[in-house]
C-alpha cells in the first residue's frame, strides 16, 4: 500500500526550489511504498480535504487543528513539523484522532543558540547604532557610542531545554555569571553547565540579558507580562527567539519606551508578519528579524532530514525519535 506525503509549500523558495535544498528530499526517495509531493496550495491552516488525501504532513507554517483532521475520511496519521515549536498544532485533538505529532529538537539547538548569541553581541556591541553612525558620515561621534562587556555582565534564561542547554554551553567561555529557569530541569543538569537555578522574579532582578527559550503553552503565554518587565534592571536587555506570545507585546513596548529596560532583541512576535504600525518598527534600541534569525542552509538541511526521518520511520512501523505529547 502507498504511503502518500504531503509537503508544505511555504517551504518552497519563490523559485519553486525546496528552501532545505534538494539533499532531504532523499529522505523521502529512498523510501519503497511512499509517494511524497508538496501541497498544490499555500494554507494557513490544514483542510480537512488535505487530511483526507495523505497519510502523512510536513508543516510549516500551517496551523494543523481539531477542524483539520474531524472529518471520518481524515486519512493522515502523522504530523511533523519543520522546526521544535508546535503551538500550531493541536497535539491533544490530532492524538485523540489517533494522528502522531513529531518536531525536530536536535536540529535546531545550534542554530537557535548562535542566533541568540547574534541578537546578544549585537546589542552589547550597539552594532546597529554605529552602522547609522557612519552611514550618516559621523565617525567621529563615535565615543558616544560606547559598548558593554560581557564578563561582568549576567545572562539569564527562562528554558533550559534542548536549545537553552546549548546556549549555556556556548555561552559560558565568556565568563559572565549565568542563571536559568526551568522547573522541569533538575538544578545539578543547570550547575553542571555553569548556570545556577533560579525562580524567574529573582533571575529577572539580577540579569542584564535576559532570554527566552522556552515553549509556548497556556502556563508561558504572557509570561512575561508588564509586572516582570519591571522588575528588570533599566540597563537589561530582553531577547526572545521562542514564541512571541510568551511576552505580552504591549507591556513590553511600554518597557521600552519608558525607558524600563535598555533594548530588545526580537526574532518572534504576536502578530506575524509584523504590522506596519507596530512601534517596534520604529524604536532604535530594538533589533528585529522576522522569525528566520536561525535560519541558515546547514540548519535548514538538518531540520528537514529530521523532521522526514519521522515520517519514513513512521511509514516502516518505527517509532520516531522525537514524539510530541499534549502539554
Amino acid at each position: 500500500m502507498v504511503f502518500k506525503v504531503g509537503l508544505s509549500r511555504d517551504l518552497l523558495t519563490p523559485d519553486g526550489t525546496p528552501s532545505f535544498g534538494l539533499g532531504p528530499l532523499s529522505v523521502l526517495e529512498a523510501e519503497p511504498g511512499l509517494q511524497w509531493e508538496f501541497l498544490p496550495e499555500s494554507l494557513s491552516e490544514i483542510t480537512q480535504e488535505v487530511a483526507a488525501d495523505y497519510d502523512g504532513l510536513y508543516v510549516n507554517s500551517p496551523r494543523v487543528t481539531a477542524h483539520s483532521v474531524g472529518r471520518e475520511d481524515c486519512r493522515v496519521r502523522i504530523v511533523a513539523r519543520h522546526g521544535v515549536g508546535y503551538d500550531s498544532v493541536d497535539v491533544a485533538a490530532l492524538n485523540a484522532r489517533g494522528v502522531m505529532v513529531t518536531n525536530t529538537p536536535i536540529a535546531v539547538r545550534r542554530p537557535v543558540a548562535v542566533a541568540i548569541l547574534t541578537l546578544i553581541f549585537a546589542l552589547a556591541g550597539r552594532l546597529l547604532a554605529k552602522d547609522r553612525l557612519i552611514r550618516a558620515g559621523h565617525w567621529n561621534q563615535r565615543n558616544g557610542l560606547m559598548g558593554l562587556g560581557l564578563t561582568k555582565r549576567t545572562l539569564g534564561v527562562i528554558g533550559a531545554g534542548g536549545i537553552g542547554r546549548e546556549l549555556l554551553a556556548l555561552a559560558r567561555p565568556f565568563g559572565w555569571k549565568m542563571l536559568a529557569v526551568d522547573p522541569y530541569v533538575e538544578d545539578s543538569i543547570l550547575r553542571n553547565l555553569g548556570a545556577e537555578p533560579m525562580v524567574l522574579d529573582d533571575m529577572l532582578h539580577q540579569s542584564d540579558f535576559v532570554v527566552v527559550t522556552c515553549l509556548l503553552n497556556e502556563k508561558t503565554r504572557h509570561m512575561m507580562d508588564a509586572r516582570r518587565f519591571s522588575l528588570m534592571k533599566p540597563g537589561a536587555f530582553f531577547i526572545n527567539v521562542a514564541r512571541g506570545p510568551v511576552a505580552d507585546e504591549a507591556a513590553l513596548i511600554a518597557a521600552l519606551h519608558e525607558g524600563a529596560i535598555a533594548g530588545a532583541g526580537l526574532d518572534v512576535f504576536e502578530q506575524e508578519p509584523v504590522a506596519d504600525d507596530n512601534p517596534l518598527l520604529r524604536m532604535d534600541q530594538v533589533i528585529l528579524a522576522p522569525h528566520c534569525l536561525s535560519w541558515t542552509d546547514e540548519c535548514f538541511d538538518a531540520i528537514a532530514r529530521e523532521g522526514l526521518t519521522c515520517i519514513t520511520d513512521f511509514a516502516r512501523g518505527h517509532q520516531p525519535h522525537s514524539v510530541v505529547r499534549p502539554s
